[in-house]
């Protein structure tokens, strides 16, 4: 069972490049009301860093004077900021009623047992993080696969491979 968000540990980068801090820096300074403009400058830190480890909320809640606890909660209320570490390609299953009834959740097992990651979890490689989403909006496709910005509608099981395939990159 996954615990609630606000359960969740918090991955740590205690070793962020300092060049990335100095960029965010350079966007909170041309902000007029920074305490007002959190959800951007959290916009801004994951656009940066990759995604939001504890380090960079409690630097942002340093350089706005908000309470650490405040930056938390936006974050982690917003499904578009994350905490940890995301892969190069992001894949969306859409878990919407018509993609469900016509098989997604066969598809989403299929993608986790075949990228060995947990829902939200990302590959070893750090090829791919694997989520679930409520809906993706076209439904006439269904069932839905997303991979970054790519739909790929009426998915079957025996095409995953070849989708994946697209994606993956050598090192």
């Amino acid at each position: 069972m996954t615990k609630p968000v606000a359960q969740q540990e918090t991955y740590s980068a205690s070793n962020l490049p300092i060049e990335k801090y100095n960029e965010l820096d350079d966007y909170i300074a041309t902000l007029d009301d920074k305490k007002g403009s959190l959800i951007h400058v959290l916009h801004k830190a994951q656009d940066i860093f990759g995604f939001l480890p504890k380090e960079v909320q409690l630097y942002v809640a340093r350089k706005l004077d908000l309470p650490g606890a405040k930056v938390f909660g936006v974050a982690s209320f917003y499904s578009y900021f994350t905490s940890n570490p995301v892969g190069r390609h992001k894949i969306s299953v859409c878990m919407g009623t018509a993609c469900f009834v016509r098989g997604a959740e066969k598809i989403f097992e299929e993608l986790k047992s075949k990228l060995d990651v947990e829902a939200g979890g990302t590959t070893e490689d750090n090829q791919f993080t694997l989520k679930d989403v409520r809906c993706i909006g076209a439904c006439g496709l269904a069932p839905i696969v997303m991979i970054d910005d790519k739909v790929f509608g009426r998915v079957k099981l025996e095409e995953l491979d070849n989708i994946l395939d697209e994606f993956r990159e050598e090192d």
